[in-house]
Order: C-alpha cells, then sequence, then structure tokens
C-alpha cells in the first residue's frame, strides 16, 4: 500500500482525481437520465409478463362491460405509447441519416407494426374478412384527411402559406393513386370470383406488382432523384450530421437508437395479438360496427407518425410532414397489401379487399382532392380544412353510414 501511495503519481489516473470524479458522474448522470427516458419499456415488457402469466384466465371476464373498456383502454395504451417510443427512435435515427432515408426509416418501422397488428387480429378472428380492407382505409383516410388537414390546417395558420417541393409530392401521388385503385377499388368489378375478392393468381399478381412498384420508386427516392424529396432541392447530410453530433443534447448513439426501436417492437407484436381478443369480443358479440376493428389499428399505426408530421408541419418543415404522410400511405399499400396476402394464403385465412357504397366514394373524393390540393407547391389552411372535413365524414359514416 506504502508503494502505491508513493507512486500514485505515475499512474495515468486515480479515483481521488477531481477530473476523473467529475468524469464518472457525468458518464452515470447520463445513464441514469437514458433509463428514466426509456421508462416505458420496462411497463411494456410488465403488461405483456401479465398477460402471458394470466393466460386465457385474464380474457374469461370480458362480458362485464367495465373488464372490457378497461383492458381495451390498457392494451391500446400500451401498444401505442410503444409504437410512439419506436418512432422516437426512428425520429433519432432520421436525424442522423438525413433525408429521405430518415423519413424512410419511420415508415417502414411503422408498416412494421402496421402489418404485425393487423395479422395478429386476422388471425385471431374467424369472421372478419374485411378486417385488412377496413384497416388499409382508415389508415388512408387517417393520414390523407386527418393527418394532412391538421397539418395544412396548424401550418397554415401559423405561416399563412408553407411551400414543398412539387416534384416530390407528384412522385408519391403517382404511385399511389394507382396502387390504391387497384387494391381497394379493382376487386368490385373483377368477375373471375364473386362479391369484392381477388382470385389466388390475382392476388399473387397484384401483391407482386405493389412490391415491385414500390421498390422502383425506392429507387428513385433513394438514388436517382433524391431532391426530389427535399425542399432545397440539395442534400447536405454531412453538415447535417456534423450538427448532430456536435450537439450537446444528443448523447446516444444511433445504434443504441436501434437497438431500442427492435425491444420496443417487441412487445407491440405480442400485445397486438392479445389485443384482438377485445376487439373481436367487441365486433362479433357486442355487434359494434366491423371497421372499428380495422379503425382501432389505424390509429395505433398512424398516431405516431401524425405527431411527427405535425410537429414538422409546426416547424415549418412541410416537406419532412409531406414525406411523413404520403411516404406512410405508400408503404402501407405498397408493403402492407402483399404481406397480408401473402400470410393469407399461407394461413387459409380469407380475405376481400374491395371498397363498399359510402367508402369507395369517400376513397375516390380523397384521392381527388389530394392531387387537387397538391398542385400547385404551396398551401394554405382552406385545403387543411377540406381535408379535416373529409376526416370527420369518414368518422361518422362509420356509425351512420
Amino acid at each position: 500500500m506504502a508503494y502505491y501511495a508513493d507512486h500514485c503519481d505515475t499512474f495515468p489516473f486515480h479515483w481521488a482525481d477531481p477530473h476523473v470524479n467529475s468524469t464518472l458522474t457525468m458518464a452515470s448522470g447520463r445513464f441514469l437520465s437514458r433509463l428514466k427516458s426509456e421508462w416505458f419499456l420496462a411497463a411494456s415488457a410488465l403488461t405483456c409478463a401479465l398477460f402471458w402469466l394470466s393466460g386465457e384466465a385474464i380474457f374469461s371476464t370480458l362480458s362485464n362491460r367495465w373488464v372490457l373498456v378497461g383492458m381495451l383502454a390498457w392494451l391500446l395504451a400500451a401498444v401505442l405509447c410503444s409504437a410512439i417510443s419506436v418512432v422516437r427512435h426512428a425520429d433519432a435515427l432520421a436525424e442522423w441519416l438525413g433525408e429521405p432515408y430518415g423519413t424512410l426509416i419511420l415508415t417502414l418501422s411503422v408498416t412494421s407494426i402496421e402489418v404485425m397488428s393487423i395479422a395478429a387480429v386476422m388471425l385471431h378472428g374467424e369472421n372478419n374478412p374485411t378486417l385488412a380492407r377496413d384497416t388499409l382505409f382508415a389508415v388512408t383516410m387517417i393520414i390523407l384527411n386527418g393527418m394532412i388537414g391538421l397539418s395544412l390546417l396548424l401550418g397554415g395558420w401559423r405561416y399563412r402559406e408553407q411551400q414543398y417541393n412539387l416534384q416530390g409530392a407528384n412522385a408519391y401521388l403517382g404511385v399511389i393513386i394507382p396502387l390504391g385503385v387497384i387494391v381497394l377499388v379493382l376487386p368490385n368489378f373483377t368477375i373471375t370470383t364473386p362479391g369484392p375478392t381477388l382470385s389466388p393468381a390475382q392476388e399473387i399478381f397484384f401483391a407482386v406488382m405493389s412490391a415491385s412498384l414500390y421498390g422502383a420508386f425506392l429507387f428513385l427516392q433513394t438514388r436517382r432523384h433524391r431532391s426530389y424529396f427535399t425542399h432545397s432541392g440539395t442534400i447536405d447530410h454531412s453538415r447535417k450530421l456534423q450538427r448532430h453530433r456536435a450537439s450537446p443534447g444528443r448523447t446516444m448513439s444511433p445504434y443504441a437508437h436501434v437497438a431500442l426501436l427492435l425491444a420496443y417492437m417487441a412487445p407491440v407484436v405480442y400485445l397486438a395479438n392479445r389485443l384482438a381478443r377485445p376487439v373481436d369480443y367487441l365486433i362479433e358479440t357486442m355487434h359494434a360496427p366491423v371497421p372499428l376493428g380495422g379503425l382501432a389499428i389505424a390509429i395505433l399505426v398512424a398516431t405516431p407518425e401524425a405527431i411527427s408530421a405535425v410537429r414538422a408541419a409546426s416547424a415549418n418543415n412541410l416537406q419532412r410532414s409531406i414525406n411523413i404522410f404520403l411516404g406512410s400511405v405508400l408503404s402501407t399499400i405498397g408493403l402492407t397489401v402483399p404481406a397480408i396476402i401473402v400470410i393469407s394464403h399461407l394461413t387459409q385465412h380469407p380475405i376481400e379487399l374491395g371498397l363498399q357504397r359510402t367508402d369507395l366514394m369517400l376513397f375516390i373524393l380523397t384521392l381527388t382532392m389530394c392531387v387537387v390540393n397538391f398542385s400547385s407547391g404551396r398551401t394554405n389552411v382552406l385545403q387543411g380544412g377540406v381535408h379535416l372535413t373529409l376526416f370527420a365524414s369518414y368518422l361518422f359514416l362509420i356509425y351512420q353510414g
């Protein structure tokens, strides 16, 4: 001990050094701060554990209305908060990668949640072949009317007019419109099978075509015409990356964000499966409107992206909002539909894709208004109000259609 005391100055550091203590204190403080910011990961894991340990017994009291409402609220909150956490870490990665890669990670993360949620509820419910269609339509209405309407209204109210890259919006709509009509309208007019359905050969063809067209769009977005999806027409990713790394508030590495993004997605998969039980009970036993199942999943999927899009519009970054909501609709149709068709074939669960009556007209009207409102490169509050009116009509017609 005497030797160490006499020669402590020759070591590179020692625990009595105030600079070392200060560094360790700051590091431990940052670690504890990160743990506190990710507290919901423990809450969602605890929820998964409780439902796993209780098994089927926890669903035996769904006939009690208060138990049903409480379980629905609990599961919806758990899945929604986990999805919001996924988007939070996807947004952090977006700042590192820049546009359009950042928005692409966000949309692909949310699309994965959507596919897993639809598959979980679809595989559990035996009498709801329209779930996939209702969810796709609900996501479209929430994003193209609710999300766009709120973003344009708030942005226009605050900044009078906002600008965006017209070429990017046209590229999105040029793919969304044909895919949307083929998937959600065309099944009503095919004669190979009765009703709003497609034959197995037609489903496979449309699935391959949708995925291929989405892949071609990704090539345009990330390689050939990246400038279409930035407002300035130029990409300065390196400068943005340097600003992000130099920011004192950004201490978490991108690898940590990736790990936490995946960690938050795991409870979503399991809890979405558990959510299927009360949703099915509500629709099949209590005779609630069938589209409510799709609307519940759509809310879980679209709400996190809606938060990001509205924040971007409020910060006068309408280009990012457009990348988020139009990219989300495109990935929903281009990726979710092929995935659900594959799952349907593998599990022998039939699906109906064609929209009916009022839903069909609302869908066509929504696409038309998107073409009209995204044709000038500028937006204002009136355009936001029109889209919000269409969204309110969709909600009203769920019960009064």
